[in-house]
């Protein structure tokens, strides 16, 4: 089991989520975040005093999937959210020792 999580533009957020319940991924954790990357954010005056605004909204996705569906997934986000241009995100990818569906007390794959 893998746990991809996908920090992505918020204007690319329900597209996504229709490919990917288009393409059966279910159990989809997201939130809305702040963060910088390469672009470093923008400058804005406040009282003629620049100020640099580095943290931009961000939506960060996680979800947790068998071995054999990662590329398939990681492929529909990048699909996606790719704009060819500076601030479209990154996706980790790690290893999930265990997973246990607290409802059923299941554990493994059959628990996602």
């Amino acid at each position: 089991m893998k746990k991809i999580e996908a920090i992505i533009r918020p204007d690319k957020l329900e597209e996504l989520k229709e490919a990917l319940q288009a393409a059966n991924v279910h159990g989809i954790t997201i939130r809305q975040v702040l963060g910088c990357g390469n672009q470093h954010g923008w400058t804005e005056y406040y009282r003629s005093n620049e100020v640099l605004m580095n943290l931009l909204p961000k939506v960060e996705l996680k979800i947790v999937a068998n071995d054999s569906d990662v590329e398939n997934i990681v492929s529909i986000i990048i699909s996606i959210a790719k704009t060819g241009e500076v601030g479209d995100g990154k996706i980790f990818i790690s290893d999930i020792c265990e997973c246990i569906r607290i409802r059923t007390e299941e554990r493994g794959p059959s628990a996602i």
